[in-house]
Formats: C-alpha cells, sequence, structure tokens
C-alpha cells in the first residue's frame, strides 16, 4: 500500500512538473493542479494510511489505534485554496488569451 501511494505522489509531482515546463497557459494550469494533488496526497499520507480507525479519542485507549485528524483538515483546506486558484488562473488565461490572442506563457508564438 506505501509503495503504491509513493509510486502516485512520484508520477503526479513528476507530470506535474513536466506541465509546468510547457510553454502553453493551459499546460501549466493543469501541471499546477496534478502538483497541488501530489502535496495533498503526501499530508495525508503523513497521517499514517490507516484504514477502519476512529480518528476521535476516547479515555483510556491507546493513541498508536487512531487516526490523525490533521492532515486530513489539512487536505480539505488544501483542496478549496487549489479550487480557488485554479478558477482565478482560468480567469488570467482567458483574459490574456483575450488580450494577446495566444495562449503561450510568454505571449507570443516561436
Amino acid at each position: 500500500m506505501e509503495l503504491i501511494v509513493a509510486l502516485s505522489i512520484g508520477v503526479l509531482a513528476g507530470s506535474g512538473v513536466w506541465l509546468l515546463l510547457r510553454p502553453r497557459s493551459f499546460q501549466v494550469i493543469i501541471g499546477l493542479s496534478l502538483l497541488s494533488y501530489a502535496v495533498n496526497l503526501f499530508i495525508f499520507s503523513m497521517g499514517r494510511l490507516k484504514s477502519g480507525a476512529p480518528p476521535v479519542l476516547a479515555d483510556g485507549a491507546e493513541l498508536a489505534s487512531y487516526a490523525d485528524p490533521v492532515p486530513q483538515a489539512l487536505v480539505l483546506t488544501a483542496i478549496v485554496i487549489g479550487f480557488a486558484m485554479t478558477a482565478l488562473f482560468l480567469v488570467v488565461l482567458l483574459a490574456a488569451r483575450g488580450l494577446t490572442g495566444t495562449d503561450h506563457v510568454d505571449g507570443r508564438e516561436r
């Protein structure tokens, strides 16, 4: 399970960085989204991958048998921020394409 999660984080991060280096604005936006998904998955996996464990502590129980709710809250917040960031970038992309007539990052065709 850990190997699958580590490989998926690596593939998402690698694909995101590769798309960030592309010359088109839409590819840059998709790359940022993939990179944010990789970071979200990494933060979520830092809370220990444990299924079926309750997130709330009870009296007299040991801490090792419970899931950590903090990474889940951080990932939920990051998802909302990532969605807002993607929406803002799409609006900027549409405005830049309307002004320059192209979707290249530098604003001109080569």
